[in-house]
């Protein structure tokens, strides 16, 4: 069959958007790689597909795979492209829509100037959430022993799995847009026992109370010019550890991204941008 396909991004974090509302296709894990391929494929961070709710509270269903065919639970990023894609598309008139991701219903509103605002939902900093194989600390913080090293991280669940490093207490000789701890911690943090379902991982670097720098290593992925969910999460730890006030632009690699949260109790809200590269067709 020829598929349809809308080829998108949210700062650099790219996707492949497909309505299948209109169109009956499956998607193995074998085909999700071969897609995902840059070189042989159309290339892609993630997979989104837009499907009809079984819940009468959702106006759509949202589907997400990662370039490795793996099933993600959340994505930021993907879910401003998602707004944008279904607006765009006709296929709902509404500025505000309520959308059924893997465990819950999360709500976007397109605001006047075509960026897209994400309620998020409460961050949830019980290790059983995560899921996480430490006893819950009072403080949010953790102790995590690698090969080389131990570090404090914080951990929580922004509807998928996070663990959140401070840049700052890590003993680097270079800044954080050019070090290769990232590359060399992350997928330690990701493969350790104590993270039986793996998490993404995160560093930030206060510059502010209201600016952080963030280099986020997505599961299933690899690192990403920006993860929503990634700078929700930073976002949230810092906040926890009185390092960042209520409203936080968080700066990665392709660009920025607005976080505001009260604190526990409240919603999250991510606000950013999505942007459309190509409509495409290709045979599967």
């Amino acid at each position: 069959m020829l598929l349809r396909f809308t080829k998108m991004h949210g700062l650099g974090n790219d996707f492949m958007v497909v309505d299948c509302l209109t169109q009956n296709i499956h998607f193995s894990p074998e085909k999700i790689r071969q897609l995902s391929n840059r070189k042989r494929g159309i290339g892609f961070d993630q997979l989104l597909l837009v499907e009809a709710p079984d819940n009468p509270d959702a106006d759509f269903r949202y589907r997400i795979y990662n370039a490795d065919g793996s099933v993600a639970e959340q994505c930021g990023n993907g879910a401003r492209c998602f707004a944008r894609f279904v607006y765009e598309k006709k296929l709902c008139f509404k500025k505000t829509i309520r959308v059924q991701v893997m465990n819950k219903i999360i709500s976007l509103t397109i605001n006047d100037h075509g960026h897209v605002n994400v309620d998020m939902g409460e961050p949830v900093f019980s290790p059983q959430a995560v899921p996480f194989r430490q006893s819950e600390q009072t403080d949010g913080i953790y102790s995590l022993t690698l090969k080389e090293r131990t570090l404090d991280i914080s951990v929580l669940s922004i509807g998928n799995p996070h663990a959140v490093i401070c840049f700052d207490n890590l003993s680097s000789d270079q800044p954080l847009w050019q070090t290769d701890l990232v590359e060399i911690i992350s997928p330690e943090i990701q493969q350790h026992p104590d993270f039986p379902e793996q998490c993404n991982v995160g560093f930030y670097e206060i510059i502010s109370p209201d600016k952080i720098n963030l280099r986020v290593y997505e599961r299933g992925v690899g690192e990403t010019m920006a993860c929503g969910s990634g700078a929700c999460a930073a976002m949230a730890a810092a906040f926890m550890k009185k390092q960042v006030g209520e409203s936080v632009q968080v700066h990665l690699k392709g660009g920025m991204l607005t976080i505001d949260w009260k604190g526990p109790g409240h919603s999250l809200y991510m606000t950013g941008p999505a942007s459309r590269v190509f409509e495409g067709h290709i045979k599967i």
